[in-house]
């Protein structure tokens, strides 16, 4: 049986993947959402379902995470971490740096949580990390820009010991280390944005000296994101029947659907280097045998992944995260459905300053997200509905204004790159037309079409419908951004704010996302 490229056509940037015993684990970014540091779990390196996240709230001592005091937090937060099991002290260990100022490292005794932060290294930034744990249990992150170094935690893997630089860049800029063992040997992977990832090689301990080797350079995508960049900054794997993996993302068309994750399988020569599976022409291979032969039938059907949310439990899944920090005083989750209350009053209609908007990361390369909103306990002045989220963004949804409910389409919210994410457009209302249901059974359905593939038109569709069967286009097609400043990509997005006063509610009964053709 074969698996195709990408595994996971989800924004999952910076990856680290490991295994425990015979089960897989992938930690990616996530960067102003929340909780941040998603971790997924695959018995086979292809399916893959969301597991819980390692840090369970943006904690990192600043307003701007809560979207507190005018502040905001785009394209800051939890980025290329590292993430690994200790089997010593049966705890998981998750180190990241925040803001370039401080390290985070939160630990638990269950990949699924409770996740805490026992450790907070002010002043030091272990950038771009990647975690060792030794035969003998000594703890090592590999970390830098262009010069790496490798930091020697203490035995608690808490504090630093010792800090040594073991490579200066003679290729140029470098960053995304993780660092590994096999046999006797040292490894320290490293990438350069887009064009290559490189391996540093030691003999003599993991100190080095290393020597220097290429995986892959100037590669070009599988054949599905045809147009894409160089799948890099990855993770080796092994499995348990000792053959070795690399998983990659790729740059999907910038950021529409963001980066993605891509596997090919990799062996070693007779000297002990990395040599990664291609296809002819430096090509990553659009097919290769299932790494872990599981008998899965259906690729990442899971329902974490796709298909529809009726909220069953008290708790929302890990495939769910916030924009920001919630304030989870206003959200209210009960078995059939999710009350999101006004959290904010927006007086300039910003849906960017706006608390506890809910998202989920789109699905390539086309897909559309449809919700059951429940409108009727909506207050005058409120905004509520869905929306495709990025620093250029749009909405359907429920415009109230007096007793007056109206369904808009609402275009062209933007931010700017270069200057801290300020909001430069408040959006126009391109299409409405008023709602007459009557008394409090008002629900209406909202859906979002998107076609984010790399050769594809960047368009997304808004409709609605009264009966979840017959939907109406509303307004124009939204062309979609893709510059890469954001390094998020879009996402489906339920919001609900005020733009008078707090009060109002709106029940969140159901969500569905399901891949469509274009």
């Amino acid at each position: 049986m074969s698996f195709q490229n990408p595994v996971i056509f989800n924004d999952l940037a910076d990856i680290d993947i490991f295994r425990v015993n015979e089960t897989f684990y992938y930690s990616a970014s996530s960067m102003h959402f929340s909780p941040g540091a998603p971790i997924l779990e695959s018995q086979d390196l292809v399916n893959w379902k969301y597991l819980g996240h390692s840090v369970p709230s943006l904690d990192f001592n600043s307003p701007a995470y809560n979207l507190e005091d005018g502040m905001r937090a785009y394209a800051r937060g939890v980025w290329a971490s590292t993430m690994r099991f200790r089997q010593s002290n049966k705890l998981w260990y998750w180190i990241g740096c925040v803001d370039f100022n401080a390290t985070y490292i939160y630990t638990s005794s269950a990949a699924t949580g409770p996740w805490e932060k026992k450790s907070v290294l002010d002043g030091t930034c272990l950038y771009d990390c990647g975690l060792l744990i030794d035969d003998d249990d000594a703890m090592y992150v590999t970390h830098g820009s262009t010069v790496l170094s490798l930091t020697q935690l203490t035995s608690d893997g808490l504090d630093l010991e010792k800090t040594q630089i073991i490579y200066n860049s003679t290729v140029g800029y470098v960053e995304g280390s993780r660092m590994y063992k096999r046999n006797s040997s040292y490894y320290v992977i490293t990438v350069q944005p887009v064009n290559g990832q490189f391996v540093l090689k030691s003999d003599n301990g993991p100190w080095g000296p290393y020597d220097f080797g290429v995986i892959l350079n100037n590669t070009s995508p599988p054949t599905a994101l045809k147009g894409a960049d160089t799948p890099h900054q990855g993770a080796l794997v092994d499995t348990p029947d000792g053959h070795w993996h690399y998983m990659a993302f790729v740059d999907v068309n910038g950021d529409s659907t963001g980066r993605v994750p891509v596997l090919s399988s990799l062996n070693w020569d007779d000297n002990g280097w990395p040599v990664l599976t291609l296809d002819e022409g430096n090509t990553w291979p659009q097919s290769l045998p299932y790494p872990v032969h599981s008998g899965a039938k259906t690729v990442n059907s899971d329902s974490s992944l796709q298909g529809k949310d009726t909220f069953a439990t008290a708790k929302l899944g890990s495939q769910w995260e916030w924009n920001h920090n919630p304030d989870l005083k206003r959200v209210t989750v009960t078995p059939g459905e999710v009350r999101l209350s006004t959290a904010t009053v927006s007086k300039l209609d910003d849906i960017y300053q706006a608390r506890n908007t809910l998202t989920r990361r789109v699905l390539g390369p086309a897909s559309q997200a449809t919700i059951l909103l429940d409108y009727a306990k909506m207050a005058d002045g409120d905004r509520a509905g869905l929306a495709l989220f990025r620093d250029s963004s749009a909405w359907i949804g429920i415009r109230k204004d007096g007793k007056t409910s109206t369904i808009v389409m609402r275009s062209n919210m933007t931010m700017n790159s270069t200057d801290s994410w300020s909001t430069v457009g408040y959006g126009t209302d391109v299409a409405s037309t008023q709602l007459h249901q009557a008394g409090n059974n008002r629900k209406i359905f909202l859906r979002i079409a998107g076609d984010f593939s790399s050769s594809g038109t960047r368009q997304a569709q808004f409709s609605y419908s009264t009966d979840g069967t017959h939907f109406t286009v509303l307004g124009q097609n939204f062309t979609m951004a893709n510059d890469w400043q954001f390094f998020q990509a879009y996402r489906f997005a339920i919001f609900n704010y005020a733009t008078k006063a707090l009060g109002g509610s709106v029940g969140l009964k159901e969500f569905d996302l399901s891949s469509v053709s274009v």
